[in-house]
């Protein structure tokens, strides 16, 4: 597997692409990223990518691992990211339909 892209070279990418300066396609990520911070409270889209949303989880009773005392672990809200179906569609290998095997008959 690939190794993941790091953020100076997605940089890189955009700014030869669209014939920017590094620090101008820097400065378009770090806008872009505390637009999406601001925003998430009302659910961000980056369109055909995902959206970022926040959800709220229940209490629950869960376990400490080194002791094994059960505990309460508090309601709380997370942030997660749903991923578009275009992007899904895009990244993953469409799966083919199972054939259907004729069943023997006596």
């Amino acid at each position: 597997m690939a190794k993941a892209m790091s953020k100076a070279q997605i940089v890189a990418h955009f700014a030869k692409k669209f014939d920017l300066k590094k620090k101008v396609a820097a400065a378009v990520f770090e806008e872009m990223a505390r637009l999406a911070y601001k925003e998430a409270k009302n659910s961000f889209t980056l369109p055909g990518i995902g959206k970022l949303v926040l959800v709220d989880r229940k209490a629950r009773l869960g376990r400490n691992p080194k002791t094994g005392e059960t505990i309460q672990i508090p309601a709380k809200t997370v942030v997660k990211f749903r991923f578009a179906k275009a992007c899904k569609e895009a990244v993953l290998p469409k799966k083919a339909a199972p054939k259907m095997v004729p069943t023997p008959t006596m």
